[in-house]
């Protein structure tokens, strides 16, 4: 997901309807059949979801995850099956509570008839031509405003979807289309199935007026351009890139999972917001100088955060900072190192101005009940700094080893900081606990004043490197001093609270250059004596 920062009111206001939660782990849902009716009468939509799951320990009652009726809006249940059994039931405000007699190990599918008016998750609206559009929008456990499910990032499952709707409609969903019908009365059909097991934060469906493009193959795999009508040459030629952008990941991180991938002009609250091969973009990124950068950043999360999931909220980091920092990544190979730094620095300098603001941790438990809080700086450009001090910590080809044999092991499952740290142990035969634990459960970054001197008498110079921040840290520093014939390079290893370094130096030199490879994550005010 790319949060943009005019969207930021928009993500504030919902976000009380994004709490925290903790997962049912009693269930583990096997597959969603969703079947969703919407009209052009009301914003009414009428579903029946056949939910098979299996039983962790025995239980009594099934709690799902649905939020009730309340007021105007909210999903009311009118009757439950179990197989072929009827079954009790009841709604409290956020939930669904299932009569059920099941043992560990038992499998059972509930089909659930329910309908009302989604306050969340579905976005039924307007696009900017004023034409009516349908957009589901999950994250982050927003799924259950609109179809009931275990709602947590942790309980994967396969899905399939089958919209009805006005025959005006095109039906974009996860998966690849299996059906399309005409139905009396001006209606049609779409199936849409997804094989892969998917999170529900992205599991969706986009219904509107669509212009669709087949851009091309990239290894069997198609790729589709979903735009506006009224923006058909701009948003096919914006989209496509996709095409181009698609092989860079399955090269260097591993196979793409899905059979597909679309790229959807949508009415997501969200920069873009990475549907499980059904990417949704918000409206005006077509044509945007920027488009590059943000399709990259959601392609980037089909393979983290889509397939390798993280455990738990405070990790979100494993899905947006491994975007962010992939994003550089695709742009260092395109573009050059220059524009590479380039994008790291801007990156540094966000880290440093929201550190100032809020002073947490990468891996933080302090968001209470607001989800939406940890769509910050942390999450998002710490984490990709994270991922390229870990790069040049261990070299380029064990960084590259680390992050396929990460996605081969936890693709298709949940991971969490500590099952990556194994994976990166694994692969350098050494102990990175200390870098963990200083870079991602640390807040803050080093703040440093860096002092230097050249003596002419002795032929050195003298360079002080003190830390202001409360926690130390442990790092390497490099530092450059230019002269007219050639430079002098040292990298200094800085531990404690101020660090002197003599080094030996046959000429003066007015200069010194701190971190010239954008390799450090530091604040830091350099002066000479």
């Amino acid at each position: 997901m790319r949060k943009q920062l005019c969207l930021l009111v928009t993500i504030f206001c919902i976000a009380n309807l994004a709490s925290a939660q903790q997962p049912n782990t009693a269930i583990n849902v096997l597959h969603y059949k969703l079947a969703i009716n919407i009209n052009d009468t009301n914003n009414i939509i009428q579903g029946q979801a056949s939910i098979t799951l299996q039983f962790a320990q025995a239980i009594t009652t099934l709690s799902l995850d649905l939020v009730g009726p309340n007021g105007d809006t909210g999903m009311l249940v009118t009757k439950i099956w179990q197989q072929q059994n009827e079954a009790g039931f009841k709604q409290d405000a956020q939930h669904l509570l299932i009569s059920t007699n099941a043992k560990p190990g038992d499998t059972a599918t509930f089909t659930i008839q329910y309908q009302g008016i989604p306050a969340n998750g579905l976005i039924i609206s307007t696009n900017l031509y004023g034409h009516r559009t349908f957009f589901g929008d999950n994250w982050p456990n927003r799924a259950h405003y609109w179809f009931p499910c275990n709602d947590h990032l942790s309980d994967k499952a396969s899905v399939e979807w089958l919209v009805t709707a006005p025959e005006h409609y095109q039906v974009v969903a996860n998966g690849i289309k299996t059906e399309e019908t005409n139905l009396p009365g001006h209606r049609r059909l779409t199936h849409w199935e997804e094989a892969a097991e998917l999170p529900t934060k992205v599991m969706v469906i986009g219904a509107a007026d669509f212009a669709v493009q087949y851009a091309g193959n990239v290894q069997n795999i198609p790729v589709y351009s979903w735009v506006y009508p009224e923006d058909r040459t701009a948003g096919f030629a914006t989209y496509a890139m996709a095409k181009n952008i698609l092989p860079f990941y399955i090269s260097h991180v591993g196979p793409y999972a899905y059979k597909k991938l679309a790229n959807v002009q949508s009415k997501t609250i969200f920069g873009g917001m990475e549907n499980a091969s059904a990417i949704f973009y918000y409206e005006k990124s077509v044509g945007s100088s920027t488009a590059e950068a943000l399709i990259a950043h959601e392609i980037a999360h089909q393979w983290f955060g889509n397939t390798a999931t993280e455990k738990n909220w405070q990790h979100l980091w494993l899905s947006e900072g491994f975007a962010t920092y992939m994003t550089h990544l695709y742009h260092e190979e395109k573009y050059g190192t220059d524009s590479f730094y380039k994008r790291l620095a801007e990156d540094r300098k966000t880290v440093i101005e929201f550190s100032k603001k809020r002073h947490t941790p990468v891996v933080d438990t302090t968001y209470g009940n607001n989800l939406m809080q940890l769509l910050n700086a942390n999450s998002y450009q710490k984490g990709g700094w994270v991922l390229h001090m870990l790069r040049r910590k261990l070299g380029d080809a064990a960084f590259w080893q680390g992050v396929r044999r990460y996605y081969a092991v936890y693709g298709g499952h949940n991971a969490d900081t500590h099952d990556l740290q194994a994976i990166f142990e694994q692969i350098c035969h050494s102990n990175l606990s200390a870098f963990f634990k200083q870079w991602l459960y640390t807040p803050g970054q080093p703040q440093l004043d860096i002092i230097w001197q050249f003596d002419s008498l002795t032929k050195k110079i003298t360079v002080s490197v003190e830390q202001k921040q409360a926690t130390l840290f442990d790092f390497p520093l490099e530092v450059v001093f230019p002269f007219v014939n050639g430079q002098l390079v040292k990298v200094l290893h800085i531990t404690g609270r101020k660090t002197v370094f003599n080094i030996p130096c046959n000429q003066p030199t007015r200069k010194l250059y701190v971190d010239p490879q954008v390799d450090l994550l530091c604040e830091y005010k350099a002066w000479m004596l």
